[in-house]
């Protein structure tokens, strides 16, 4: 690990310094503790002089963590109150800390990206993180720019990017998911690791791109999860009715009474390469 740079100040003081308490309108909540920051870095692998995205640093604390491990990092921060604390830790790491102000939801990540190959880590601000995550799962082309994703969710969400067919959490975003990405949770945080507590558990997943998932266009396979799952208690025949409905589901052989949820990921991509 390298030591050639001078530690910078701990984040708590930068906090006190900038008046940097968490806003709820932007879904922040700020870990502090280092220990843990550095259990979430090492959740994407080896980052000797390897490219990170991170999304929603805050004041830095993941950020500087990465940093530590040898990764160059390019921070998307939306808070302008953050920036100065970015800058400092960026002056303790010259070269290594790219910030881009502005919002992710708008960011062209394979821009910046450039000719490097990324892994995204990330505490996701819980308002934007599962309609970041379905942007990166439907990227195009595949494999995609990144080598892994390695993001903290809400353990609810986090339950639902790992589930399997039947399962209550199954939807949308477990279908997605496994369709193209080997998912697994890694570990939980408690709500008292942030500032503000939030209500509920957090889960790091770790997400590793399938090199060639089952062949599909991922707008459709969208548009179909999307549909199923829109009416979830609704029989198949009902909730996509608007894609083709029952002439649909029979030309790949599924039960019209069926119901979303009991559908396995091969046969939702059937029901997408029908459309």
């Amino acid at each position: 690990m390298p030591h050639e740079y001078r530690q910078p100040p701990p984040l708590r003081d930068v906090i006190e310094r900038h008046d940097l308490m968490p806003k709820k309108s932007l879904g922040q909540n700020f870990l502090f503790d280092l220990n843990l920051t550095a259990k979430i870095a090492r959740q994407a692998g080896d980052l000797q002089g390897q490219t990170v995205i991170e999304v929603g640093p805050g004041p830095g604390g993941l950020t500087r963590a990465l940093l530590a491990q040898g990764a160059n990092v390019i921070a998307i921060e939306r808070d302008e109150r953050c920036l100065a604390a970015l800058q400092e830790i960026s002056d303790h790491y010259p070269g290594r800390l790219n910030i881009v102000p502005g919002d992710a939801l708008e960011a062209d990540f394979k821009a910046l990206a450039g000719n490097n190959r990324v892994k995204i880590v990330a505490n996701l601000p819980y308002n934007v993180g599962t309609q970041l995550l379905i942007g990166w799962l439907l990227s195009e082309p595949w494999p995609p720019f990144y080598d892994s994703l390695t993001l903290m969710f809400q353990r609810e969400v986090a339950e639902r990017i790992v589930a399997k067919p039947s399962a209550d959490a199954y939807g949308r975003l477990g279908v997605l998911a496994g369709w193209r990405t080997e998912a697994k949770i890694t570990f939980d945080v408690p709500p008292q690791a942030f500032t503000p507590p939030p209500k509920v558990t957090s889960s790091v997943i770790h997400l590793v791109p399938r090199a060639t998932p089952l062949p599909c266009d991922a707008t459709t396979l969208g548009r179909v999860t999307q549909a199923a799952f829109g009416q979830r208690r609704k029989m198949l025949r009902q909730s996509i009715k608007p894609l083709g409905g029952e002439a649909l589901l029979a030309k790949v052989g599924i039960d019209p009474t069926r119901r979303a949820e009991t559908l396995s990921i091969e046969e939702f991509v059937a029901l997408a390469n029908a459309v």
